[in-house]
């Protein structure tokens, strides 16, 4: 088959990152398939003027016809994270989904502008060994099944030292870490592999993490802060209204360099293996142990549990691709509902590796509204009540060992 001219195929739309994969596929998708590559970037954050300008540039020095930056940081917020942090959700009680959860949303408005381009193909820079390649596709096919998918360094089996040869050998510009380290980075933290994360044993050394840096070595005094929720979603930082986004980045800076949220997460992949990943997420670390806390002030028990038992459901789409499906609204009508009453003010300390939550409060505070004290006076009972109630809650118990008497 005749390839088209360049000048006048339909271009190929790819989703650009940066990082040595997508730079390696601007070249590579232009020179096997003649077509022009236009290169998309959807800001979900950690992007700032110096970096987007160095995107747009290192994308036409790659040679890209186009490149194009979506700043859906706003939208990011609203569509995920916000039920992220309303959940408390983590995977593996530790990790809470940095990157993985952008990726429909990043799939999303690639499908959008292809089509309002004109574009009949996109492609993305997956490996067949990660997550990614299965949020990506399982997105774009549920959204535009039209649309053909190119993936060449899953599809062709590309080694991150092979996409590196091939850059040098056209003198092409090499992303900011070479075939070292494979960085991710968003509103919701960073992610980090390379070869330290390829077993289950070994962190990866000092100078490879991108916000903690000497975050040990060359310790910070401790700081105070306070964060504000209003209807369970953050809203003021050290007294001052702000909107959800330019919170998630301050408190990045601001944690970020002691430490917090520092972690390497080894946990199931979507493809059925386990996987393993540094991570940095200070603001997350922060949001979801402070509304965590402020829940506690203000949800009753039975509330909490039963929005525990569907957040972590929900955690597990949104970490598989799923976030389109509609039960990812439902499970989103619920978690809205239960955050009627999660507004408050949380105390946070910072110190180096350490984040501790000195006091919480809210004018919901079901504490507040007890006339008991733990531990203390009853208030709302008599001590008759209490012997009463400590003989009911025994019956069961009671019941149980007479029952084996009988036999």
């Amino acid at each position: 088959m005749t390839s088209p001219h360049p000048e006048c195929a339909e271009p190929i739309l790819l989703a650009f990152s940066g990082g040595l994969d997508t730079s390696f596929c601007v070249p590579w998708l232009k020179d096997t398939y003649q077509r022009p590559v236009i290169t998309v970037t959807v800001d979900t954050g950690g992007i700032d003027t110096a970096a987007a300008k160095s995107l747009a540039e290192r994308s036409l020095a790659l040679g890209a016809s186009a490149h194009h930056l979506v700043d859906a940081r706003g939208t990011y917020f609203d569509q995920v994270l916000k039920f992220l942090i309303m959940g408390n959700v983590r995977r593996g009680n530790l990790y809470p989904l940095s990157v993985g959860a952008e990726r429909v949303l990043q799939a999303q408005t690639i499908a959008q502008m292809a089509l309002s381009l004109g574009a009949k193909m996109v492609a993305h820079g997956c490996t067949a060994a990660g997550n990614d390649q299965v949020r990506f596709e399982v997105a774009l096919r549920t959204l535009a099944p039209e649309l053909e998918i190119l993936a060449p360094v899953r599809d062709r089996s590309f080694q991150r030292p092979e996409q590196l040869k091939y850059l040098e050998q056209h003198n092409l510009p090499l992303p900011p870490f070479g075939a070292a380290y494979s960085v991710n980075r968003g509103l919701w933290g960073v992610t980090i592999g390379g070869k330290e994360t390829l077993t289950s044993q070994g962190s990866i050394p000092d100078d490879a993490w991108v916000l903690s840096k000497e975050a040990f070595s060359h310790p910070r005094a401790p700081q105070r802060h306070s964060v504000g929720f209003t209807r369970g979603v953050p809203s003021s930082l050290d007294g001052k209204r702000l909107s959800a986004v330019a919170i998630i980045e301050e408190l990045e800076k601001l944690a970020g360099p002691f430490g917090i949220g520092r972690g390497i997460h080894l946990g199931d992949t979507v493809i059925g293996t386990k996987g393993r990943v540094a991570f940095e997420a200070p603001a997350a670390e922060v949001l979801l142990t402070a509304h965590r806390e402020l829940e506690k002030l203000v949800l009753t028990g039975k509330q909490a549990r039963i929005k525990e038992a569907v957040a972590q459901p929900y955690g597990d789409l949104v970490h598989e691709g799923q976030h389109l499906d509609p039960v990812c609204r439902d499970i989103e009508a619920l978690l809205q509902s239960s955050q009627a009453r999660v507004t408050g003010e949380v105390a946070v300390l910072f110190r180096p590796g350490s984040l501790f939550i000195e006091g919480v409060t809210s004018p919901f505070s079901l504490m507040a509204a007890s006339k008991g004290v733990y531990g203390e006076s009853a208030g709302e009972w008599t001590p008759a009540d209490a012997l009463g109630f400590s003989k009911m809650l025994a019956l069961t118990g009671v019941f149980y060992q007479r029952a084996a008497k009988l036999q």
